[in-house]
């Protein structure tokens, strides 16, 4: 299939966002879970060809990298801080804590001020940060009041470890009771063209201008099928069809902050491509109610 080119393509073409209002970052960035082992658990196959990618990732613009403590775990964390450290102008590391494992794609939710900050002084370690530009909760931990996992973090903030805190898999009336806490600049749900459960939480976000981090941004399932709207309007626009999905977030909402990820340098560009995919509101509305 035709593909947008990506020898051009720079995720500078994606447009920015403000973090914060202070934390300006291109709007396409680069999820860090993959570059691990099988269940995201232990090492990856090739390590130097992870940290490749890695390397790769900031030539092509992209600097917004997302990760967390569990993916590993402590793996990804380490594998970044070992690549990119000293970490080039401009360049944001986002992490996140409040998952445990206990084995290959086993996850845990622990909230205890404690662990969490724990978990916040090994982050700093392994990503070699004096300052964690943005952390966020993994989950809020249900044995756990939001309150007390939050003003542990707060206090790190007031510390100078952490410079702004965001949210995971959260509804907007628990992104209400985190902001009385403290400042919550970014909300990562899962999100896509095809799955838009968190619609809600995207309208939200936009009207707080608050960074809305979709993970499993590509659309799966009966929407990305050969023969399919998708797929007709990739071919006539010379992409793939999960060009046109992460296309798709970046024209969903200015606060939208999509962070494919990927092991493999040719599909990194084929990715940061899709920032210059463009189509028409009505084709965009075609494809959306094609996806309902």
């Amino acid at each position: 299939m035709a593909t947008t080119n990506t020898a051009t393509t720079n995720a500078k073409a994606s447009g920015t966002f403000a973090l914060g209002g202070d934390l300006h970052v291109n709007r396409l960035g680069y999820g860090a879970m993959r570059i691990t082992g099988e269940g995201i658990w232990g090492e990856p196959k090739d390590a130097n060809k992870a940290k490749e990618v890695l390397k790769r990732v900031v030539e092509l613009g992209i600097n917004l990298i997302d990760t967390s403590d569990a993916y590993g775990p402590a793996v990804s964390e380490r594998l970044i801080g070992e690549a990119l450290s000293p970490y080039a102008d401009g360049v944001v590391i986002a992490t996140k804590g409040g998952l445990t494992r206990q084995g290959p794609n086993k996850w845990l939710p622990v909230g205890r001020p404690e662990y969490l900050r724990q978990q916040v002084e090994l982050s700093l370690r392994y990503l070699k940060l004096e300052r964690i530009d943005l952390w966020q909760l993994h989950r809020i931990d249900p044995k756990v009041p939001v309150e007390e996992s939050l003003g542990e973090i707060a206090k790190l903030q007031q510390e100078g470890k952490i410079r702004h805190v965001g949210l995971s898999e959260v509804k907007p009336h628990e992104i209400d009771q985190a902001r009385k806490v403290v400042e919550i600049v970014s909300v990562q749900n899962k999100y896509n063209i095809g799955d838009r459960d968190h619609d809600d939480v995207v309208d939200y976000c936009t009207k707080n201008n608050i960074g809305f981090i979709p993970w499993y941004p590509v659309a799966a399932g009966e929407l990305a099928k050969p023969g399919g709207k998708l797929d007709a309007a990739a071919k006539k626009h010379g992409a793939t069809v999960s060009q046109l999905s992460l296309a798709w977030l970046l024209n969903r909402s200015p606060v939208i902050l999509p962070i494919p990820g990927t092991t493999s340098t040719a599909h990194l560009e084929e990715n940061v491509a899709a920032a210059s995919v463009k189509l028409t509101d009505a084709e965009w509305a075609e494809i959306e109610a094609s996806a309902k």
